[in-house]
């Protein structure tokens, strides 16, 4: 296969976003049909690059010695573009009613689409410098999403989404220089820091890296860098599951794989002051974004806080820098990409049918939309971890490789995930019984008119719920090629 087909998935979407945008399309019809075939067939070739595409990077620009825009499909990025092409299919189609009532559809899946392409090509970047470009260039192309109403709260938000994103990034621009210096920018399991230049230069560059650390760390919504995420949850439903679930945040976790891995090495950092300082981070970042979610009466900010929550677990395999760790990271991040997406989408469903935003307006929802509330309910339980639930390999698997490393400031980790868990049982499980469970004086009158939106919603809620629960099921596979990945197989 030429290897011209790796940039295919990457400029597919964001041509025909563009066209869109241009065309200007009113006809709601011809427009889902133009989206619905963009974004099924970037899927489809996206996959066909992952699993029977070539392997050796494709260079489209070299700037200058260890300076290039390539391309480059490894182990990590494979489970990123699948995790990606696979969600963004599904939201599309979940999208074309959810906006029915936000209005401005044009305009919203011109951006929509586009940012597709910019996710893909963030996932098969082959160095940092490539990796960089779409990193910023996907805070460019998702700020319309974010504003998209236009109103007071949405412009805010939009503000601040851009003022964290822009300023985040320059913290990591400072690392990617130092990379460059000191090593190379290309993707190299294991790290690329040479080690006849770092030498007198130890701590210098583990300060670096910490800067690198925060700086993606804002996508990732480590305190106190998170403040951006939960504003915006004013977004229409399908870009905060997006946002919260797939691309935004996810890449931020994505970048710090990257350069913790792939760019400074795990042998450079463990057992250095840096890991504790990052690990510490993740650590208070896990209670406080589950505190935070407990205390939040609003429905999506409730879930926006507990993604903060649940990237910082993700994160915190990262961190404890060992195989073991980094696969406990990945199966949460995969895991948590498919039941918050479905946390999001039911939340979106009783937002679009009955305009309520605060979990106590929601008693005797169970009855009266019984599917959008048993999914909830069913990926509840998989967030909280509940055996056999897709949440609690996720977690076992990063507890255990904690003890692993016997480091004392991992088991603080594991009593944060603990606590975590109970605290995340109270703020889902409390919206459940609400819905199912109404207080005394409640008439089922009060809910005749509430009912689940039509199958261009709920199709994609089952499908997302069963889809998890297989997961949970059968997680064998998913975790052979991440130990794969961690050992620099795949």
């Amino acid at each position: 296969m030429n290897s011209l087909i790796v940039i295919l998935p990457v400029l597919l979407p964001i041509v025909a976003g563009a066209g869109l945008l241009i065309s200007g399309c009113s006809d709601r019809r011809k427009r889902q049909i133009y989206v619905a075939s963009v974004v099924a067939v970037n899927m489809l070739i996206t996959l066909g690059v992952i699993f029977f595409g070539p392997k050796e990077e494709l260079t489209l620009i070299r700037f200058s010695e260890g300076m290039s825009l390539a391309f480059r499909v490894d182990g990590l990025s494979s489970v990123f573009g699948t995790m990606v092409s696979v969600l963004w299919t599904v939201t599309t189609f979940y999208s074309f009613e959810y906006m029915k009532h936000e209005g401005k559809e044009t305009k919203f899946f011109s951006f929509f689409t586009m940012s597709f392409g910019v996710v893909v090509g963030l996932s098969f970047a082959a160095n940092m410098l490539t990796f960089y470009l779409f990193y910023e260039l996907l805070t460019l192309a998702t700020l319309p999403l974010v504003m998209h109403a236009m109103d007071d709260k949405a412009r805010s938000a939009g503000k601040k989404y851009l003022i964290y994103s822009m300023s985040g990034a320059a913290f990591a621009f400072i690392a990617m220089i130092f990379i460059s210096q000191f090593g190379s920018l290309d993707f190299v399991m294991g790290g690329t820091l040479a080690a006849e230049k770092i030498s007198g230069y130890k701590d210098v560059l583990l300060t670096v890296y910490l800067l690198g650390f925060m700086g993606f760390g804002v996508k990732a919504a480590v305190f106190p860098l998170h403040g951006w995420l939960p504003s915006a949850s004013v977004a229409p439903t399908p870009v905060s599951a997006l946002l919260h679930a797939v691309a935004v945040v996810k890449a931020g976790v994505f970048a710090i794989i990257r350069l913790t891995y792939y760019c400074f090495g795990t042998e450079f950092l463990y057992g250095t002051w840096v890991q504790y300082v990052v690990m510490g981070v993740v650590i208070f970042t896990i209670v406080f974004g589950s505190t935070m979610a407990l205390r939040t009466s609003h429905f999506k900010r409730r879930l926006a806080y507990s993604t903060v929550s649940n990237l910082s677990y993700i994160l915190f395999g990262v961190v404890l820098m060992t195989p073991a760790g980094l696969v406990g990271g990945l199966i949460h991040m995969i895991f948590h990409a498919v039941i918050k997406i479905t946390l999001f989408f039911c939340a979106g469903a009783v937002l679009y049918k009955t305009h309520h935003e605060y979990v106590y307006t929601l008693e005797g929802f169970g009855k009266a939309m019984p599917v959008t509330m048993l999914t909830f309910a069913i990926s509840s339980l998989g967030l909280i971890g509940v055996p056999p639930f897709a949440g609690f390999t996720s977690k076992w698997q990063l507890a255990t490789a904690a003890v692993e490393t016997g480091n004392p400031l991992a088991y603080v980790g594991i009593a944060a995930l603990i606590i975590s868990a109970l605290l995340t049982a109270l703020y889902l499980l409390s919206v459940v019984i609400t819905a199912y469970f109404p207080k005394k004086d409640f008439r089922l009158e009060q809910v005749k008119d509430v009912a689940d939106p039509n199958r261009l919603m709920t199709v994609p809620l089952t499908l997302l719920t069963a889809a998890s629960v297989v997961l949970a099921v059968f997680p064998a596979p998913l975790i052979n090629i991440f130990q794969q990945i961690a050992a620099g197989l795949f």
